[in-house]
């Protein structure tokens, strides 16, 4: 079911200065930033050989980044997706296995325009899982 690793994302409280530590300290390229409304974030990604690393800053009010932000203040991994190839029968098996699925149930655009899930940290060791239809 699960594919290849997409990113990893990580909670930046300054995505300029996060942005630009990857890029100078790492030598990577960096993507413009991305405003995401309907995530309540936006992002850039360190682009890496064999995957990228997001790191995403709050957007608005209630951004859930900035309640993780509140509580780890200096940021930190926030979750890691996966890719999928049929994101309908991933989110049908995983809540067949008794994993929850957040929001609504129903894929919501992802910053690569494509079908996006998250599944309860709870559920995963700690760890948000987000699945994005390849």
């Amino acid at each position: 079911m699960i594919g290849r690793l997409n990113h990893v994302a990580i909670a930046v409280p300054d995505l300029e200065a996060a942005a630009a530590t990857y890029r100078d300290a790492l030598g990577v390229t960096v993507t413009e930033p991305e405003d995401l409304p309907d995530h309540g974030v936006t992002v850039v990604f360190v682009q890496l050989p064999n995957t990228k690393i997001e790191l995403l800053h709050p957007l608005g009010e209630g951004s859930p980044i900035q309640g993780f932000l509140d509580k780890n203040p200096s940021g930190g991994m926030h979750h890691m997706c996966f890719e999928v190839d049929d994101i309908l029968a991933a989110r049908d098996k995983l809540k067949a296995e008794g994993k929850r699925i957040l929001g609504d149930g129903e894929p919501k655009t992802g910053a690569h325009g494509k079908p996006v899930l998250f599944v309860h940290p709870k559920d995963f060791d700690g760890t948000l899982i987000e699945i994005e239809q390849a």
